[in-house]
This record gives structure tokens, C-alpha cells and sequence, in this order.
């Protein structure tokens, strides 16, 4: 790769990073100042709620999220004691616990989730098209 490439390389690096901390810092604020809950307890309960079935394996969740299996652990354990979610051990594997989401979780997603597009639409909208001569 030349200096050049590599450069730009970088840079677009940097440009998606310093996106994300704007991003992420907005939608952590908005989340939390209205619903009381933070990006990534809001990221679970959405991945609760687009699971097929009622309960998901901590494990799984963990593979589908940004966070570590520790992270992921506390943020299930401020969503249980909110009563967002109830964690159960599975019955034929006691080393897996399962996360199920409450109505209470499922009403806080739904109020939370306007919040979550309304962040997101605002920075990551795309850019409108510039007007074409003539047109």
C-alpha cells in the first residue's frame, strides 16, 4: 500500500471513530435523560425484542453485541433490578443462564426505540443530493 493509500486509510478510520463517539455520546444522553436506561442497556433489550423466541442464552447475546461477556453481565444486572429483564439458568446446562424480557422491558424498549431512530436520523440521515442544474 502507498503512503498516500495509507493515509487515507487512516484517516477514513478516524473519520468512522470520531462518528461513532459523536453518535454514541448522543444517543447515551438522549436514552438516559429520557428512559433512564444507556446505549447498551438499550442494545440488549432491542436484540431481546427482535429475538424468535422468548429467552435468549447470555452467551448468544454476547456474540451479537459489541460488549464483553463481564460488560454484557452488569448491563443485564441493572436491566433485572430495573425489572427490564429476568435471567433464569437453563435446567439441562447449569453454566448457561438465559435472559427473557419483562412487559416492563418490552414497554421501555418500545418508548425508548423513538428516542434511538430519532439520534440516529438526526446524525447518520443521508446527505441530500445536490440540486441539479436545469432540474
Amino acid at each position: 500500500m502507498s503512503d498516500a493509500g495509507e493515509e487515507a486509510v487512516v484517516r477514513r478510520w478516524r473519520d468512522l471513530l470520531a462518528c461513532y463517539s459523536t453518535v454514541s455520546c448522543a444517543l447515551d444522553r438522549a436514552l438516559q435523560d429520557a428512559h433512564g436506561i444507556g446505549m447498551s442497556e438499550f442494545e440488549a433489550l432491542d436484540r431481546l425484542v427482535d429475538a424468535t423466541c422468548e429467552q435468549r442464552r447470555m452467551h448468544d447475546l454476547a456474540g451479537d453485541m459489541y460488549l464483553s461477556q463481564s460488560a454484557l453481565s452488569r448491563t443485564v444486572a441493572r436491566l433485572e433490578r430495573a425489572g427490564l429483564v429476568g435471567r433464569t439458568m437453563c435446567a439441562d446446562d447449569r453454566r448457561a443462564i438465559f435472559v427473557t424480557l419483562t412487559e416492563a422491558g418490552r414497554e421501555r424498549h418500545a418508548q425508548a426505540r423513538r428516542t434511538q431512530r430519532a439520534v440516529l436520523a438526526e446524525h447518520l440521515a443521508p446527505e441530500p443530493e445536490p440540486a441539479r442544474a436545469g432540474a
